[in-house]
């Protein structure tokens, strides 16, 4: 190995579906390998895997809980001695912090991933179990890290007023678009059926039902496609039910081809309570689907320009107002409007450049 490469570690849970996975995974490969020796810990089992990791080494650790990596951790650090470990998810980041104090020579960034709920209007899934209260405990952990990034603007700002972390130790890089999506064709406007679709975990903070709610309420044919799995499912479709939509519901647990979906809908619908900074709706813009979107702290505001790629609304009233609006929508001005600012060569830089930059400072 030519050792004026940097060599970087990144840390994840697992490789479970999801965005930190996605994005970590993704930036973990792409870096310039002339410039850079990446190496993927992922402190789950291979099995469970929804990623491929290829080009890079990657270490699995065959732990079903993130402690119990602490000391493997510690281990693999002391011996390959990295320049740069790179962890995600705020448990892992807390854990990172702890660790970093027996590691004065690395710089630990720890990648944030979603506004704090204390930020958020309306209380959804507020855990009180004795596992948050103890690492709302080990919040301190935080402002041991070299580096917290940020995904956007409103997480930048809620991290600094949470964690109370002076602003030198923030950063922020948007997601990046990670495949090369194909643009969908011109709208099919003779169809009578409108097809949309969301994309995310079934949970109470991803407001299914009001999504639900407000289908409920056009009267127009529609056919609903709910990608994803979670706690949630059965209270989703049992208001379905309720409303009389559940023939126009498909439910779609797990797919690996989200894009084809997305080319396949009229529309994205999203109505989480909060965000990180959501890799399908960029990916809906992507292929060129507009998106119909609840105002969230998080940063979706960096991503939809009004009647461009899509809505932003403050309420139920508003968003039944954008399903029903009729303009015409046109697929590419749809994807340039985020490839402009989330293109793959553009956020890999910026990675690489905070990569030298902690480096060398």
């Amino acid at each position: 190995m030519n050792e004026k490469k940097i060599k970087v570690y990144f840390v994840l849970p697992t490789l479970f579906a999801g965005g930190a996975e996605r994005v970590i995974s993704f930036v973990s490969q792409n870096l310039d390998k002339t410039k850079f020796d990446s190496t993927l810990v992922v402190i789950g089992f291979e099995k469970d895997k929804k990623y491929d990791v290829e080009g890079i080494k990657v270490c699995y650790l065959n732990k079903d809980r993130v402690m119990s990596a602490t000391l493997p951790l510690i281990k693999i650090f002391r011996k390959e001695k990295p320049l740069v470990v790179m962890s995600a998810i705020s448990h892992l980041n807390i854990m990172m912090g702890l660790i970093s104090i027996l590691f004065p020579k690395i710089k630990f960034i720890g990648r944030h991933t979603i506004v704090s709920q204390d930020t958020i209007k309306i209380k959804v899934e507020k855990k009180t179990s004795t596992k948050r209260r103890v690492l709302k405990s080990f919040d301190f952990a935080y402002k041991l890290l070299d580096v917290i990034l940020c995904q956007s603007n409103d997480m930048y700002n809620d991290v600094k007023d949470k964690y109370d972390i002076p602003e030198q130790k923030l950063r922020t890089i948007n997601n990046p678009i990670t495949d090369n999506f194909k643009l969908k064709s011109i709208p099919n406007t003779k169809s009578k059926t409108i097809k949309f679709v969301t994309v995310a975990r079934l949970k109470k903070l991803k407001g299914h039902k009001r999504i639900l709610d407000c289908l409920s309420k056009i009267d127009y044919p529609f056919q609903y496609t709910i990608i994803g799995s979670g706690p949630e499912k059965d209270n989703i479709f049992v208001q379905a039910k309720e409303l009389g939509i559940e023939d126009k519901i498909t439910h779609i647990p797990y797919t690996n081809e989200v894009s084809k979906y997305l080319s396949e809908n009229d529309f994205y619908l999203q109505a989480s309570y909060a965000e990180g900074f959501p890799n399908c709706l960029i990916e809906s813009c992507s292929v060129g689907t507009p998106a119909i979107a609840f105002k969230a702290p998080g940063g979706l505001n960096e991503i939809i320009e009004d009647g461009l790629n899509g809505f932003l609304v403050e309420s139920e009233e508003q968003f039944i107002e954008k399903l029903n609006h009729k303009q015409d929508w046109f697929p590419e001005k749809i994807r340039d409007s985020v490839y402009k600012k989330f293109n793959r060569n553009k956020i890999l830089k910026e990675y690489e450049n905070l990569f030298i930059d902690v480096v060398n400072n």
